[in-house]
C-alpha cells in the first residue's frame, strides 16, 4: 500500500516524532542526548529551519519545527542519518535505529501551536519520569524560562506578552496548567510488566534475588540481563532501577 502524502502546513510549521524501531531506546544516556542536540544544531545552520520545542523522551523524540530552506523531509533525513551513524558506532551496533519515516502533523494556527508546545513539554510529565516538568532535563521548557541556547523562545513568547518578563511568567503558568491536550501520538499504548513480575520471573528461571545479581559471577549477570532485556514490556530504566546496572551495561549486555 503507498504512503499517504502527508498534508502540508499553511504556516511552514509542524509537530514532529521520531521513535526507535521496536521501541527500542534511541537515547541510552546523556551523551546520545547532548549528540542528538548538536546534530540537530549543525544541520539547523545549514537548512535555517526554525525549533520552537523539542523533547528527547528515551525511545522517541517530539520536536515543533518550521521547515527552513528545504523540504522538512530532507533536513529530517539528513540529521536522522547522522544521528544514527554516531550511535551505531558508539554501541557497535548496525542497521536501522529508528522506525519508518518520521511521523508528522501541521500546525495550522496559533491556538495549535501552543497546545502542541504545551504537549510536548508536559510529556515528560505525564509519562511519569518527574513531578514537574521544570525538572526535567532533556526538553525545550528551561530554554524558555531561562537563557536560550537551541530553540527560538522569541516566537512563542510574544504570544502571551510584549514583556518578556510578563511573557515568561504566562508561559509558565499555561505550560503547567493541568489539561487534557490530545495531539498525534507517537506509539499505541504498550504492555507493560510490574517489578514484581520481573523479580518472580528470575526468581523462577535462575532461583536468584534480582536484588543480589550484583554479587553473581559476571558470566551470570550478562546470562540474566540478556534474559531480562527479553521480557515483553521491560524498559532499560526499569531494569536499571532493579538491578543496580547502569543502562549502558544493561544495554550493551
Amino acid at each position: 500500500m503507498p504512503r499517504s502524502a502527508r498534508v502540508k502546513s499553511k504556516t511552514n510549521i509542524y509537530h514532529v516524532m521520531i521513535r526507535g524501531i521496536n521501541q527500542q531506546n534511541i537515547f541510552v544516556d546523556d551523551a546520545d542526548n547532548e549528540k542528538f542536540i548538536v546534530t540537530f544544531a549543525k544541520y539547523q545552520k545549514e537548512s535555517a529551519h526554525e525549533l520552537y520545542a523539542y523533547c528527547l523522551m528515551g525511545n522517541h523524540v517530539h520536536l515543533l519545527i518550521k521547515e527552513g530552506n528545504e523540504p522538512l523531509g530532507n533536513t529530517m533525513r539528513r540529521i536522522g542519518a547522522s544521528y544514527v551513524y554516531w550511535y551505531n558506532w558508539q554501541y557497535g551496533r548496525k542497521g536501522h535505529l529508528f522506525q519508518d519515516r518520521y511521523k508528522s502533523e501541521p500546525v495550522q494556527d496559533e491556538t495549535y501551536f501552543l497546545t502542541v508546545l504545551r504537549y510536548i513539554h508536559q510529556n515528560p510529565l505525564k509519562a511519569g519520569l518527574v513531578k514537574n516538568i521544570d525538572e526535567y532535563k532533556w526538553s525545550s521548557f528551561n530554554e524558555y524560562i531561562g537563557k536560550a541556547k537551541f530553540v527560538n523562545t522569541d516566537y512563542a513568547l510574544a504570544m502571551f506578552s510584549e514583556n518578556r518578563e510578563t511573557a515568561i511568567k504566562k508561559f509558565k503558568e499555561f505550560n503547567m496548567a493541568v489539561n487534557d491536550d490530545k495531539c498525534l501520538e507517537i506509539t499505541p499504548e504498550r504492555k507493560t510488566v510490574s517489578d514484581k513480575e520481573i523479580r518472580q520471573l528470575v526468581l523462577e528461571k535462575y532461583n536468584i534475588e534480582l536484588a543480589t545479581l550484583h554479587n553473581e559471577e559476571p558470566k551470570t549477570q550478562i546470562e540474566i540481563l540478556k534474559y531480562l532485556k527479553k521480557i515483553e514490556g521491560s524498559s532499560l530504566r526499569q531494569l536499571a532501577r532493579l538491578t543496580g546496572f547502569t543502562v549502558n551495561k544493561i544495554y550493551r549486555a
